[in-house]
């Protein structure tokens, strides 16, 4: 198989705990990017309580160290650590992962307000370290995972003027949802049920009027996209005119992920990005961007 792509956003629990699902094992995350011809990916620590059992920065640390040619660290921290509150010093902490090799700070999904002061002071921190930051968002303020914001977006706004110099990914439903105006504000995000397991849609059809998503990546350069898990494909997938043209008018800002949980987790986007590579309707020069060059270059993996 050949390698085609780095995935920029995989998780693995080195020893894994019961879960609401069964998470990888970094041996498991190497055999099916071999099944599916990925060179190397990022390995995001979960630390916020919220839906998962957190895991320390040093398991990340420990994995990549056993097959360092095919695993990337990343550190997480949550932005409540250190005093909770709005001065804690965790540029510190993130100065420290830094010089451990770790890229990127994520996959960062308290259940917070994006504009939280403690999440602010986080995003100040990561800014002045110098690490891209992932993370999740959520519609609700309670009963979830992921960062908050209102139909729109407007957090995501003021933090991508606040912090100019700071690399934000969106991802997530929240995100990906308004790459076309939403029909009903529910249609962001999805909810727990109380019997288990979640319930909600995503927007379908053809984009007949562009949303606010890439509105914000036409005014704030820092912002780039985690084309990780389902909603991106979902997104791009539902008009097969305008995801290619979305695809090509932001190449050097989409980067490709799976958000690789549990070893069979589907992974669409691969045969999409294929597919349209395929049958011309994006060139090899995007592919090659979104699938790894731009991968290599925002993280300097070489």
């Amino acid at each position: 198989m050949v390698h085609l792509f780095i995935d920029i956003h995989c998780h693995a629990y080195r020893k894994c705990p019961p879960f609401v699902c069964q998470f990888c094992t970094a041996e498991q995350v190497i055999e099916r990017y071999d099944a599916v011809g990925i060179e190397k990916g990022a390995l995001l620590p979960i630390v916020s309580p919220e839906i998962y059992l957190p895991q320390a920065n040093e398991d990340i640390l420990d994995m990549v160290a056993q097959y360092p040619d095919r695993l990337i660290p990343f550190c997480n921290i949550d932005p409540r650590v250190l005093t909770n509150s709005a001065t804690a010093p965790l540029g510190d902490l993130l100065r420290y992962y830094r010089d451990q090799g770790c890229k990127g700070l994520g996959e960062v999904m308290p259940n917070m307000p994006l504009m939280d002061p403690l999440v602010q002071n986080l995003f100040k921190h990561a800014e002045d370290v110098g690490l891209p930051v992932i993370f999740d968002g959520s519609d609700q303020v309670t009963g979830d995972f992921g960062l908050y914001d209102d139909p729109g977006l407007p957090q995501l706004e003021h933090t991508l003027q606040r912090f100019p110099d700071l690399i934000l990914f969106g991802h997530g439903p929240v995100f990906w949802s308004e790459i076309g105006r939403l029909d009903t504000p529910g249609e962001r995000g999805y909810i727990f049920r109380f019997d288990g397991g979640q319930v909600g849609c995503r927007p379908s059809g053809p984009i007949e009027e562009e949303g606010v998503v890439p509105k914000l990546f036409r005014r704030y350069p820092n912002l780039h996209g985690d084309l990780s898990d389902a909603s991106p494909w979902n997104a791009l997938a539902r008009d097969l005119d305008y995801g290619p043209k979305f695809l090509t008018e932001f190449q050097d800002r989409l980067l490709y992920g799976t958000d690789l949980c549990s070893p069979d987790m589907p992974l669409p986007m691969i045969d999409l990005l294929l597919d349209w590579r395929d049958t011309g309707k994006i060139s090899e020069e995007v592919f090659n961007k979104v699938a790894r060059e731009n991968a290599v270059r925002v993280f300097e993996l070489e």
